[in-house]
């Protein structure tokens, strides 16, 4: 199909500590867990767009290339003002070309959606969140925990056998 990426992961950039954890996952935890365990190829921003790239068209190009897309839903990315470059690409691609999947991890009990965009909030409506919840941070390295069991069955199938 032309694709090089399962997934384009995009996330809240910040600095601030619900940042860490979300940062961590991102760069440890999605990566053990899909790439290593799983056999999933992911697409993630400040690992995989290379400095001197022109960012805009590589996260175009990266998005064009995925087969499905992971939003990483926390408080700030729904406070954000401005919205980052590769979310908007991204809701575009999916809703408008209707070319991409779209997986929305809740990272943290967001509660009532009425803040989020209204791109988000007709995919929520559709298919829902896949919810992060405490506990998982126990044993988050699990691939057969429920919240892993949940975001495989909406990944695209792997060629590697399992």
């Amino acid at each position: 199909d032309g694709k090089i990426y399962d997934a384009y992961v995009i996330y809240p950039k910040n600095h601030t500590n619900e940042a860490n954890f979300v940062e961590y996952f991102v760069y440890q935890i999605m990566p053990d867990i899909l790439e290593n365990k799983c056999g999933y190829k992911l697409c993630i921003y400040g690992r995989d767009i290379y400095p001197g790239e022109d960012t805009v068209s590589a996260i175009e190009k990266r998005i064009q290339k995925s087969r499905r897309l992971i939003i990483l839903l926390t408080h700030h990315l729904i406070n954000c003002k401005e919205h980052a470059y590769d979310q908007h690409i991204a809701l575009y691609n999916a809703l408008i070309q209707n070319d991409t999947k779209v997986i929305l991890l809740e990272m943290e009990m967001i509660g009532t959606y009425d803040k989020l965009q209204e791109s988000l909030r007709f995919i929520i409506k559709q298919q829902g969140t896949i919810k992060w919840k405490e506990q998982h941070t126990v044993h988050p390295q699990s691939p057969s925990s429920r919240f892993w069991k949940q975001v495989r069955y909406h990944m695209p199938l792997t060629l590697k056998s399992s």
